[in-house]
């Protein structure tokens, strides 16, 4: 066998090595980390690390209304499927005062 596999061979056995040093080390890492968390009441944010929330994302803010139907006083952000009463008109005419600054 060469120099070169029998370091391979070495290399391979040596990391299975770690590996189970690791493995057997993990446990009590672990349970001491565990026991910390309680000691000290620590948080996932306390520990820098991000949480994850499942199901639906927050509800955002309406936009303001850029909009607004003179006749009803609908309004309308500009975003979206448009109202009846902007569609297909020109939307200049229905700009809030205050869209124009």
């Amino acid at each position: 066998m060469s120099e070169y596999t029998e370091l391979k061979a070495q290399i391979a056995k040596l990391q299975e090595q770690a590996e189970e040093a690791r493995r057997a080390e993990l446990e009590a890492v672990l349970a001491d980390i565990r026991r910390k968390i309680v000691e000290y009441g620590l948080t996932a944010q306390d520990l820098g690390l991000s949480v994850v929330r499942r199901g639906r994302p927050p509800k955002k803010e309406p936009l303001p209304p850029i909009y607004q139907d003179p006749k009803s006083g609908s309004t309308w952000s500009g975003r979206g499927k448009p109202p009846k009463w902007i569609a297909g008109k020109n939307r200049e005419r229905f700009l809030i005062s205050q869209a124009h600054s």
